[in-house]
């Protein structure tokens, strides 16, 4: 099953998508609000009649109270290509790193990028694959991690590279306005079991940059979401960027950066292609 959220007028409103169309649930204003309810309480919510995709703008599917949460050098490849971009050498980690970016860096599917020139000129691409939390939970271990991830989605972690290095530490570059698009849908884990064997792509102008699968993570969901969750509680519509794979810009030679008017698109198999023009002015 495929969860988004859709535009209407001044507010927005959780549906299923399917055959072209979208059904509207009625009752709950958000995603986080609907994982919220109990499984009787779902089945006694209304579903509307199918409306089609003409005139549907689609939002981000989920909005986070509070940071996305994100892995650090998860495939072996880009930790590689990091390390030869900064001449280090790149042993791989013993275990998750992990940082996160404002939710207010989350932007829709299909919107314009609004990137500011003035505080760089260095923005990035990073194709990713995000995991949904549907339940409240804490000290998972690896076995039963997997039950607490409701579905996935498409992610971009925009990054800003000279902020990186001036500030050192990831946060700052990664928590820029608009430098979290992610969607278009949500697609419920039972469809994509634990998150691996997808091919994952991101496309700028058409050109492939990246081009992976999520087999080739170093740190797959259920070891993630162990790690994450130990002494640390994630709850309903918590999003875990799981990190990208070779490709990225600024370890290109020469390095490559986006410019405006540049459209990305982020596409994993099973999911959907999430598309962003951009826009720095």
């Amino acid at each position: 099953m495929r969860f988004v959220t859709v535009r209407d007028h001044d507010r927005s409103v959780v549906a299923i998508l399917g055959g072209g169309t979208v059904r509207r649930i009625e009752g709950v204003a958000t995603l986080i609000e609907y994982l919220r309810l109990t499984p009787a309480e779902r089945a006694q919510l209304v579903i509307a009649d199918p409306q089609t995709l003409d005139g549907v703008t689609f939002d981000a599917p989920v909005r986070p109270h509070k940071n996305i949460f994100c892995v650090g050098r998860n495939y072996a490849d880009h930790a590689a290509e990091v390390a030869r971009a900064h001449q280090r050498s790149a042993p791989l980690p013993a275990v998750p790193t992990f940082f996160t970016k404002a939710p207010t860096a989350i932007a829709a599917p299909d919107e314009v990028l609004q990137l500011s020139a003035r505080v760089s000129q260095e923005y990035d691409w990073e194709a990713e694959l995000g995991v949904v939390i549907g339940r409240r939970c804490r000290d998972l271990s690896e076995a039963e991690a997997l039950s607490a991830v409701f579905g996935y989605t498409c992610v971009n972690d925009v990054t800003a590279r000279n902020l990186q290095r001036e500030h050192g530490q990831w946060f700052k570059g990664k928590s820029l306005d608009h430098t979290c698009p992610l969607g278009p849908s949500i697609v419920t884990a039972d469809e994509l079991r634990d998150g691996g064997g997808l091919d994952i792509a991101l496309r700028v102008n058409g050109v492939t940059k990246q081009r992976s699968n999520t087999s080739k993570m170093i740190f797959g969901v259920a070891a993630l979401l162990s790690s994450l969750s130990r002494g640390l509680t994630l709850e309903p519509g918590d999003v875990i960027a799981t990190g990208t794979p070779k490709g990225v810009g600024f370890a290109r030679t020469p390095p490559e950066f986006l410019r405006s008017g540049d459209v990305m698109e982020v596409e994993i198999g099973g999911i959907g292609v999430l598309r962003n023009p951009v826009r720095i002015a």
